[in-house]
């Protein structure tokens, strides 16, 4: 952990620690923090130059040895350890729920002690109290589906899916060699090598309507890598047509279902939604299938045929009616 993003968290702890625990040895330092002796020396000269406007004598984190002892001083504005506030400590009690219920969970015992420390500990620190008890998390995954996934991982063997394709509006079925599952947005994906496609794919896992472990092996061919996900798990191609829909609170659940590249909140209630996508031929039996309460606005060509389907569905419609009449 020697990155900036990692540095500044631990300076911002060590010091306090420092200062509660005057003339604690260097190598206990190490092992609370998980640090070499290198790296905390580092660090400790990096607090040396630190402090107040100024940067006099008087201004700047005093840090001294006394054979392998430390010792520091003239850091009281950073004396008290990190605190969270009530939706810091609240996100983390829906973290640390989520994570409990995954089947096959290891250290179960362990995570429940630290969610009853952790809602008791916000319960007691807000001003009116935080109804943790409240919280409800609500996995959407079939909890055999993940364990299915969870097992193929773990004995390394292939899996046949049944797998509803969103952008197609399709279902299909396929074998995949599973590489890693993971957890994004509160959604669960499956990383797998798809032997139907040829090519690593993503595989969301409420949208798996069947899954089987199979006896064969998982064997991704040597150069199937797993994606960067660092920029968001979809990074769609910039040859993707670009659409832009508006959808009504009933239909509010288009933004969560689909990948967007963005979605703005617009007057009341209704969503602004912008996604890309290299077929829209599911957008056009979407637009249709929500009816008032969703209209595509670009490109303009696609919503000139949304309207003429519309029209036409229409017109067979009144054409079977009419004789009743």
């Amino acid at each position: 952990m020697s990155g900036a993003a990692d540095r500044l968290p631990r300076l911002l702890a060590l010091v306090p620690y420092l200062l509660a625990h005057p003339g604690v040895r260097i190598a206990e330092v190490c092992a609370v923090f998980g640090v070499t002796e290198r790296q905390l020396r580092a660090d400790l000269d990096l607090l040396f130059v630190c402090g107040l406007p100024g940067h006099g004598p008087g201004d700047l984190i005093d840090v001294s040895y006394s054979g392998d002892r430390i010792l520091l001083s003239n850091a009281d504005e950073l004396a008290r350890p990190l605190r969270l506030n009530a939706d810091e400590a609240l996100a983390l009690v829906v973290a640390l729920r989520t994570l409990a219920d995954v089947p096959g969970v290891q250290e179960r015992d362990a995570l429940d002690r630290v969610l009853a420390k952790l809602e008791s500990a916000v319960a007691g620190a807000a001003p009116d109290g935080v109804p943790t008890d409240q919280v409800v998390v609500s996995m959407e995954v079939e909890a055999d589906v993940l364990g299915t996934v969870r097992r193929a991982l773990a004995e390394h063997r292939r899996l046949h899916l049944t797998y509803h394709v969103a952008a197609r509006d399709e279902t299909t079925e396929r074998d995949v060699d599973p590489m890693r599952l993971l957890l994004v947005d509160g959604r669960f994906y499956l990383e797998a090598w798809c032997r139907r496609a040829e090519g690593v794919r993503l595989f969301r896992l409420d949208r798996i309507v069947g899954v089987a472990l199979l006896d064969a092996p998982a064997q991704p061919p040597p150069d199937a890598q797993p994606r960067d996900v660092a920029d968001g798990l979809f990074q769609p191609s910039p040859t993707d047509t670009l659409v832009s829909l508006e959808v009504a609170p009933a239909a509010r659940w288009v933004a969560d279902y689909y990948p967007c590249q963005d979605v703005t909140e617009i007057a009341n209630g209704w969503l602004r939604v912008r996604l890309r996508t290299p077929e829209v031929g599911w957008v056009r039996r979407l637009a249709l299938r929500l009816g008032a309460a969703g209209r595509v606005l670009e490109p303009p060509e696609l919503a000139a045929e949304v309207r003429a389907e519309a029209r036409r569905a229409l017109a067979a419609y009144d054409a079977v009616e009419s004789p009743q009449r």
